[in-house]
C-alpha cells in the first residue's frame, strides 16, 4: 500500500489509482468540439433548424466546450439519446429519431478519428503514471467513452504497461455518476473502494467516487485548480504531476 499527498491532503493505504479519460489525462477539448459540431451540422443537414439547440445541448457555445456539459461527460450513448429527443421534437417517431441521430453520429466518426495529435496526453501525464506504477499502485482508466475508444487510446499512447484496467461504457450500461461503475472498476481491479483514488475533471467522477465510499477525490483543472466545478473534490490541481507519493 502506498500512501499519497496532494497538496495539503494525505491518503494513506492506497492500492490503486483510477483516471478519468477527456479532460484529465487527454487533452481532447478541441477534438470533442469539433466532433459535436459536426454531428450537430449533419443532423441540422437532415432536419433544418435544430442544428443551434444541438450545440447548446452539446455543451458547444461560441466556439468552445462546457466541461461539464454534455459532449465533454456523457457517454456516447447518452448524447445519441440527447439528439434523438430534439429529432423526435419535429413529430418523428422514437425509433425513427434514434435511427437517425445512429446515422448522423457513425457518419461523424468517418470524419474525425482520435488519434495521438487530435487527443494527446496532457504534458506530464506520462511521468505521474509510470511513477504511480513504479511505487506498486494499481492504475485504471474509467471513462464515459466506449470500451473500445478507451483501448484505444491507451495503444496510441503505449500506455498498456502502466495501466491494468481500461474501463469504458456501452449502449444502455450505467454511466457516471452510478457509483457501480467505480465499484466494478475496483473489483476488476482486486481492491475495495476504499483504497482506491479517483481523479477526474467532472462532478460525476467526484460523485461516483464519493458514493461508492472512495479513499479520495482528486479534482483537476488543467491551468486552472480553481475552477468552480471542482468545488466537491478533496483536492483539486492543475498538473497531474502534484500527486506526489510520500515516502514510507
Amino acid at each position: 500500500m502506498v500512501t499519497i499527498k496532494c497538496q495539503n491532503q494525505t491518503f494513506s493505504g492506497i492500492k490503486a489509482v483510477i483516471f478519468d479519460k477527456d479532460g484529465t489525462l487527454a487533452d481532447s477539448q478541441q477534438f470533442l468540439r469539433e466532433l459535436g459540431q459536426k454531428r450537430a451540422r449533419l443532423l441540422d443537414a437532415k432536419i433544418p433548424g435544430i442544428g443551434d439547440p444541438l450545440l447548446m445541448a452539446f455543451g458547444i457555445e461560441e466556439g468552445t466546450i462546457n466541461p461539464m456539459g454534455l459532449m465533454a461527460v456523457g457517454s456516447r450513448y447518452e448524447n445519441e439519446i440527447a439528439a434523438a429527443a430534439y429529432v423526435a421534437e419535429t413529430g418523428r417517431g422514437w425509433l425513427e429519431s434514434i435511427d437517425i441521430a445512429k446515422a448522423a453520429f457513425w457518419e461523424a466518426d468517418q470524419h474525425f478519428t482520435p488519434d495521438a495529435e487530435t487527443s494527446p496526453l496532457f504534458t506530464g501525464c506520462l511521468e505521474t503514471l509510470q511513477a504511480l506504477s513504479q511505487a506498486g499502485l494499481k492504475l485504471a482508466i474509467l471513462s464515459a467513452d466506449t470500451p473500445e475508444g478507451v483501448e484505444a487510446f491507451i495503444q496510441r499512447h503505449d500506455l498498456s504497461s502502466y495501466i491494468q484496467l481500461a474501463q469504458g461504457v456501452s449502449s444502455g450500461e450505467v454511466s457516471k455518476p452510478d457509483p457501480q461503475l467505480f465499484l466494478q472498476t475496483c473489483e476488476k481491479l482486486g481492491v475495495e473502494a476504499y483504497q482506491s483514488l479517483m481523479v477526474g475533471d467532472s462532478p460525476g467522477d467526484m460523485q461516483m467516487a464519493k458514493q461508492a465510499g472512495a479513499a479520495g477525490v482528486i479534482g483537476i483543472a488543467w491551468e486552472n485548480r480553481e475552477a468552480n466545478h471542482l468545488e466537491e473534490a478533496d483536492c483539486a490541481i492543475a498538473q497531474l504531476d502534484e500527486l506526489k507519493i510520500k515516502p514510507s
